[in-house]
């Protein structure tokens, strides 16, 4: 195994990790309310300093991985996550609870600003290895709900959190054995680029911070009250925390497809033909979900996710085909701050909505966010210069 494949696995995992220990706490609170005596609407809430934290702690993640080591801050998210994860199954009290979920979230915001700069600084092909990373990012995403479900309803929630903790701290100790310290590989990658005018780098970036805020919220709006949306809508699952998992997973599974087919959209078309594809799609899915029961709600919320999480692998497209290499994690962690950062209202958002609209009034709200992400895809530069440095790149290798 090649050094850089090693990498790219280790940068795989922990994007499964990332969103997998991100979630555990929306589907732990279905288990965890008898114990905490708060509804629904004031227990979700404690997340919200997670997620902020998850949004603001990716903008010194970024600025470290380009001037110390992304290696060396991959190895702090890892061991770092790993015992605050562990940590926080101890809390007993809602402050701990949500202290416990805010320093998860600090070290979490390193993943994507360093990991997503220093996977595409080791791959051939950037859009088939986004495509897989965010396939990889999906999965922790789905195992989320299954792991949490089992978990909470075999051995109560706190090992939720200790469990999974433990196998990341494992991970880590690997990681620093197994990936030793290099000099950055950023020079390497500047001719991956064609210089746009900069008119049209403007342009991109424009739409790229709209989509980035609308996306955001509509991402992660969608996956905090996927768990108890089915609670709700599938009454036959009722009170199964595992079942509920289960089916959650397997929607997320399906959706997390979607990344291997835009990684190919991404090196072989310019952005905007598979942008498109998926951008325009959102807001119908969100009113349907909106307004379905059952399996027929079930069916609306796949596609959902599934257009949701393809339009992920776009926007960090748009970054490795946009950016200078030697400053690619800053702009990632710029976008995250933006992704996470406005995505943490989503957690009131649900909170708010819930209490007094239920989850038609969540989602109609969603809507008009979707339809803000298909509004960014139709103004979106097309080019098919795009492409030049994905194919510039791959010869170049090639003759290594």
């Amino acid at each position: 195994m090649t050094r850089s494949s090693r990498v790219i696995g280790f940068i795989n995992i922990g994007h499964m990790i990332d969103h997998m220990i991100m979630l555990i706490f929306p589907t732990a609170l279905l288990g965890m309310q008898a114990d905490f005596a708060r509804p629904y609407s004031e227990m979700i809430a404690l997340s919200l300093g997670g997620f902020i934290a998850f949004g603001v702690g990716s903008l010194p993640a970024g600025w470290l991985g380009d001037c110390w080591s992304r290696r060396n801050m991959m190895a702090v998210f890892f061991v770092g996550i790993g015992i605050a994860t562990i940590a926080t199954g101890f809390a007993v009290t809602p402050w701990e609870l949500a202290v416990g979920l805010a320093v998860m979230g600090l070290f979490a915001a390193i993943y994507h600003p360093v990991g997503t700069a220093m996977l595409v600084s080791h791959a051939e092909r950037v859009g088939r290895e986004i495509g897989i990373n965010g396939v990889w990012g999906n999965l922790g995403v789905a195992f989320a709900s299954i792991l949490t479900g089992a978990l909470t309803q075999w051995i109560g929630w706190r090992w939720a959190f200790i469990f999974p903790g433990a196998i990341v701290l494992g991970i880590g100790v690997a990681y620093l054995a197994l990936v030793p310290p290099e000099v950055n590989r950023v020079k390497r990658a500047v001719v991956r680029h064609t210089r746009f005018p900069r008119a049209i780098i403007i342009r991109a970036f424009l739409v790229l911070i709209l989509v980035t805020l609308a996306g955001g919220i509509v991402f992660n709006a969608a996956t905090v009250a996927l768990p108890k949306l089915v609670d709700e809508r599938l009454p036959q699952l009722a009170g199964s925390t595992l079942a509920i998992g289960i089916l959650v997973c397997v929607v997320y599974i399906i959706g997390a497809m979607s990344q291997l087919i835009v990684g190919r959209l991404i090196d072989r078309h310019p952005l905007k033909v598979g942008f498109m594809a998926v951008a325009l799609f959102q807001a119908p899915l969100l009113l349907g979900t909106a307004r379905l029961d059952g399996w027929p709600m079930i069916l609306a919320l796949t596609g959902l996710v599934f257009v949701v999480f393809g339009q992920i692998t776009f926007n960090d497209g748009m970054v490795a085909r946009y950016a200078e290499a030697g400053w690619q994690s800053r702009v990632y962690a710029v976008r995250y701050l933006l992704s996470f950062g406005v995505a943490a209202t989503a957690i009131p958002l649900v909170a708010v909505m819930h209490a007094h609209g239920g989850f038609v009034a969540l989602f109609d709200v969603l809507t008009v966010f979707g339809g803000l992400v298909a509004l960014g895809a139709l103004f979106f530069p097309y080019r098919r210069d795009e492409i030049e440095p994905v194919l510039e790149i791959s010869a170049l290798r090639a003759a290594e």
